[in-house]
């Protein structure tokens, strides 16, 4: 039907069909699982390289060393943007990692060994960590974006990980891991048993500047990802876990995998299913499990 006007012939609007149809539980089940998997293949190439190295971090007792490296490549990145390179360019990331070989040189020819240092190495970890962390402000105070570029480094962008970003990230920690393991009695000859390397006359601080360089390589590519508290979880606390109950190398890593692949998926689960921040609830989730096998490990005692 049509009403006359003054402004012309004016029709009458169609009769609704009724309210839009809503998505069903099912669908909104679906929908959440499939947006969680990136997020959940980005952890698991993260745990497998990361839980390794924290093996060695935590046999050589250099527990921050991640932290270091990770505000170096951060003060490195920031340096970028101040020179007006783009951020999240190849030219950005080589400003990190020049800026992360500078600390893995510190590192390593500051090591000490036994009673011959006189200053624990964690002191200069600290101090690396204080100075960079104080140098990254300065610099961002005179960029544009630069609060926001520290805050995604402490945060990290892990539930909103792309697949590129995942294929990049799987490459590189593929072409490390080959890198380790070709220099696997090296490294871990220095990281477990250093008397034995410095008996056999090893050029110790050698080695160690390209086990730091190496290392640095793979914070500066998952922080971007995760985040400096995620990356720290997943470095130390699943080689903690594995640590509590053995020290046989293979078991070692079996152990730190498997916790760490454990802490990520619940946290990833629990994250959609109580729709709660996903970084946090994983880290606090590498804490659960922290406990759960501490408390293992004292019944195991008590039986045993």
């Amino acid at each position: 039907m049509s009403t006359s006007s003054p402004y012309g012939s004016r029709s009458s609007p169609a009769p609704s069909a009724g309210p839009a149809p809503q998505p069903s539980d099912r669908e909104d089940t679906v929908s959440g699982l499939q947006l969680m998997i990136p997020p959940f293949v980005a952890c698991m190439v993260l745990v497998a390289m990361l839980s390794y190295l924290g093996l060695h971090v935590i046999a050589r007792e250099v527990i921050f060393v991640d932290l270091s490296l990770a505000q170096m490549a951060a003060l490195g990145g920031l340096t970028a943007l101040l020179v007006h390179v783009a951020p999240d360019s190849g030219t950005a990331y080589l400003f990190a990692l020049l800026a992360t070989a500078l600390g893995a040189l510190v590192f390593a020819l500051t090591r000490t060994s036994g009673a011959k240092g006189r200053v624990p190495q964690e002191a200069f970890i600290g101090i690396v960590y204080v100075v960079a962390s104080a140098a990254a402000i300065l610099v961002a105070n005179k960029v544009p974006g630069g609060g926001e570029a520290i805050e995604k480094t402490l945060t990290g962008s892990i539930l909103w990980v792309t697949w590129p970003t995942i294929a990049k990230l799987a490459v590189a920690y593929a072409a490390l891991g080959v890198f380790h393991y070709v220099l696997r009695h090296k490294f871990l000859t220095i990281s477990f048993h250093p008397e034995e390397a410095e008996r056999a006359g090893w050029k110790i601080r050698w080695w160690d500047f390209w086990f730091y360089l190496s290392f640095g390589v793979v914070i500066t590519l998952a922080v971007p990802v995760a985040g400096v508290l995620m990356v720290f979880s997943f470095l130390v606390v699943p080689a903690v876990v594995a640590f509590l109950f053995t020290r046989d190398m293979r078991r070692l890593a079996y152990i730190a995998w498997g916790s760490g692949a454990l802490a990520s998926i619940l946290g990833l689960w629990l994250s959609l299913a109580g729709d709660l921040p996903t970084g946090p609830l994983i880290v606090c989730m590498y804490g659960v499990v922290l406990v759960g096998a501490i408390a293992l490990r004292r019944v195991a005692g008590a039986t045993g």
